[in-house]
């Protein structure tokens, strides 16, 4: 292990991994208590068409990448989320066409560009330090504008009724929750990829959930885990050659298959 970490890009990985870390924890945990991580799956898929527009155009991808994700974040957030059906159609056609898109325009894009499966699949080995600065940005973000909010965002989250009697504006709680997700996911996307990052933003908040039912001990824990999955998984990958971002997602649902067999079992022993 301390021969891994005598590599800078290493060194960069495990870093990035902590940040990451940080904003899997507590966004992934408003993603499950809000039960929005179908949405989160479409915000990520569409943002795959700025990724290929941008590579088309000569610019970062992050660029485009972001545009596209808040962009369609907006756009589910328009459409309301008690209108189920209109904004599910809303997800597919932003999932469909965003892929499509990124597709289209990486086929048309001369000259070298860099492996589809980086943006895919993740390829947090090969970070960068100005990634790392705007995950460590977003990590202090992430935190302070939660404990701003926070009373907001749990009334919100758990009893919108209430939180319409209390005065909160429910609509715009859920569509800064919905920008901050799509900011996270363009982030993130060089940690696991697009693909991969609905199981990251969701696993490690609901093996917490099975431990705590309080949403600050649920982000906690979600932040630890999340950091364990992304560590060992590194760990793995280096050790086993396997590319790091499916190593570290199939490792943390490893994780959560074990403990939901294990919190199944104790509970069927409790009610005996």
């Amino acid at each position: 292990m301390i021969e891994i970490l005598q590599h800078a890009f290493f060194q960069n990985a495990i870093i990035a991994g902590i940040f990451a870390s940080i904003i899997f924890g507590i966004i992934g945990t408003l993603v499950v208590i809000n039960r929005i991580v179908f949405i989160s799956g479409g915000i990520s898929h569409a943002s795959f068409g700025g990724i290929g527009m941008s590579l088309y155009l000569g610019l970062d991808p992050l660029i485009g990448a972001t545009i596209f994700a808040v962009g369609s974040a907006l756009g589910i957030g328009a459409v309301g989320k008690n209108s189920i059906q209109r904004q599910g159609t809303t997800i597919g056609i932003a999932w469909a066409v965003g892929m499509a898109i990124g597709a289209l325009f990486y086929h048309i894009t001369p000259g070298y560009l860099p492996p589809a499966e980086n943006f895919l699949f993740g390829n947090i080995l090969m970070i960068e330090n100005i990634h790392i600065i705007l995950l460590a940005v977003f990590s202090l973000v992430t935190v302070l504008s939660v404990a701003l909010f926070y009373r907001k965002i749990q009334a919100v989250s758990f009893d919108e009724e209430f939180s319409k009697i209390l005065g909160i504006s429910s609509n715009r709680i859920y569509l800064l929750l919905l920008v901050m997700v799509s900011i996270a996911i363009v982030l993130l996307i060089r940690v696991v990829g697009i693909i991969l990052l609905i199981a990251m933003m969701s696993i490690p908040p609901t093996i917490a959930g099975m431990m705590t039912k309080d949403m600050k001990k649920m982000m906690g824990w979600s932040v630890l885990l999340s950091g364990f999955f992304i560590l060992i998984g590194l760990w793995i990958s280096y050790m086993w050659n396997t590319p790091a971002g499916p190593t570290i997602v199939i490792f943390a649902g490893i994780a959560f298959f074990a403990t939901y067999v294990q919190d199944k079992f104790f509970k069927n022993i409790g009610n005996r």
